[in-house]
């Protein structure tokens, strides 16, 4: 019995310095999640050499875009290159518009 104890006493021992390590490996949901969530919402507008974030303003234009296109919604980054900085030509030609709706509101 003594034999099987140690043997235990081992794996038990085992686990717990393995169990850190193993832990630390396991990328965290929200961690990740937030991380993703924070590249996949700024973007880099070449033509005009900005950045712009996406967040409910943005989104709010861009589904005012797409609505004057007549087009139905699609996921912004799901965009080729060409229609995205179509849309950020246009995003720059409302951007005083907008603001002065900010404004009244």
């Amino acid at each position: 019995m003594h034999r099987g104890f140690r043997y235990f006493a081992f794996l038990l021992l085992t686990a717990a310095l393995a169990t850190p390590v193993g832990l630390k490996a396991i990328p965290q949901y929200g961690q990740e999640r937030e991380e993703h969530d924070r590249d996949e919402h700024r973007y880099y507008d070449s033509d005009h050499r900005d950045y712009h974030n996406w967040d409910d303003r943005e989104d709010r234009a861009y589904r005012r875009w797409l609505d004057e296109r007549h087009e139905a919604y699609r996921e912004f980054r799901k965009l080729k290159h060409k229609e995205q900085q179509e849309y950020w030509r246009w995003r720059h030609e409302h951007e005083e518009h907008e603001e002065h709706e900010h404004q009244h509101q």
